[in-house]
């Protein structure tokens, strides 16, 4: 999005202060698509927008970090054989509905690219802001390999719009992850289990040799990026974490030793509930294969169980949906499940402070202080009093701001 260059006050607001945990009045000046002051009695240029804040609560805008904005099907398969041109044009009606729920910026884990984000940055794109993967790299095989058993076509031959690309080998593997650099992404997306969503593998498999998940991350960190991993079970966790990967997409099925490597690794958990509830409910009527959604039970029961415990053990752990199809709509029913094992505020933190964190853009995103991009949301109640007011957004969302315009609510 471009930056207004029509400065904006909200005067008299209840701010959150994200770190404290605490609201307290203030106003909030931007300009510039920066945040530029907060705090009571603040000074507001004669040409600036101003929204009375009175009896209403601001916070900042929304971080989901684990999100495919290409995925219109829950049959990703699909993606291969669909028209570029239509599928980007349902790309742009499922990220208008995303900043339309208050998320700001999202992190997206395949299918996304550089053109995606370039129009959404120039403002051709209605959406949050985008960190993008590009395609996740995946053994033969494995998550990221979309084939049936039955055929026996070059693997990344086909179509334009997958989200995986089949790289075999510590040498295939570096130049896979090369190629998505240049291609402009902001982190690199492994394989390191079997999903739900892919059709010849197993929940319980692990994927991708040691060396070759090294391979990744050693090229990752030399341009200063990192990976993200794919994985379920303890054993591909614990394999992933032990390998340099910096977060964990799921994490369903972790344990004891798990918990020890996230915090001695200084890794992050993104676990994704909503997304096997939504299935469970709704899957088959977008495009989940009666094979695939009797994969959901296996990874859909644990998963309130992983967070809590990984709550409990001081995990870094950041807000992630990822939705398919017309699951998306449900995006914020995450806050809901994640309030049932930990208080509204970390529900909150996961999607700011530490998801800006992850991003590597601390004090920039997820935060309401000078200097930060100036994404913010007005709300009619409380969220660290009821988790439940961001849970059912469309009930208490006042305003979006994203890069000190206004793009949704009351505008």
């Amino acid at each position: 999005m471009t930056s207004s260059t029509e400065p904006l006050v909200i005067r008299n607001a209840h701010v959150l202060d994200i770190h404290a945990g605490t609201f307290s009045l203030a106003d909030v000046v931007t300009s510039d698509g920066k945040i530029r002051s907060v705090g009571p009695g603040a000074e507001a240029p004669d040409n600036a927008r101003v929204i009375d804040g009175t009896g209403k609560y601001v916070i900042p805008g929304l971080i989901d970090a684990h999100v495919h904005v290409v995925a219109s099907s829950a049959d990703f398969r699909s993606l291969t054989w669909t028209p570029a041109s239509y599928v980007y044009a349902q790309t742009a009606r499922i990220m208008q509905g995303m900043l339309s729920r208050g998320f700001t910026t999202v992190r997206d884990l395949s299918g996304a690219d550089f053109g995606l984000a370039k129009a959404q940055a120039e403002g051709l794109l209605e959406g949050p802001k985008l960190h993008f993967c590009g395609r996740a790299l995946s053994q033969t095989g494995g998550h990221g390999d979309m084939r049936l058993p039955g055929e026996d076509h070059e693997p990344n031959g086909r179509g334009c719009c997958g989200i995986g690309r089949v790289a075999d080998g510590v040498d295939a593997v570096r130049a896979a992850a090369r190629d998505e650099l240049r291609k402009g992404a902001h982190h690199i997306k492994i394989m390191a289990s079997g999903g739900v969503s892919s059709p010849t593998d197993r929940i319980d498999s692990t994927q991708y040799s040691r060396e070759e998940m090294r391979a990744a991350v050693e090229e990752a960190e030399a341009a200063n990026r990192y990976v993200a991993a794919h994985a379920y079970t303890a054993r591909a966790i614990n394999r992933a974490l032990e390998s340099g990967v910096r977060s964990i997409e799921h994490g369903n099925l972790l344990d004891d030793e798990s918990l020890r490597l996230f915090l001695e690794k200084d890794a992050f958990l993104v676990p994704t509930l909503v997304t096997y509830w939504a299935l469970k409910e709704e899957g088959k009527e977008f495009g989940l294969t009666e094979e695939m959604w009797a994969k959901v039970d296996s990874v859909l029961s644990s998963g309130l169980e992983a967070i809590a415990r990984a709550h409990e053990a001081g995990v870094k752990m950041v807000y992630g949906s990822d939705l398919l199809g017309g699951m998306h709509r449900h995006q914020n029913e995450q806050f809901r499940l994640l309030g049932k094992v930990q208080p509204a505020i970390d529900a909150i933190r996961s999607a700011t402070t530490t998801a800006a964190e992850l991003l590597g853009r601390p004090g920039e995103l997820g935060v309401i202080a000078p200097g930060a991009d100036a994404d913010v949301l007005v709300l009619s109640a409380d969220p660290v009093e009821d988790i439940a007011v961001l849970a059912d957004i469309a009930d208490h969302l006042e305003y979006v701001v994203q890069d000190g315009t206004v793009v949704g609510g009351k505008l």
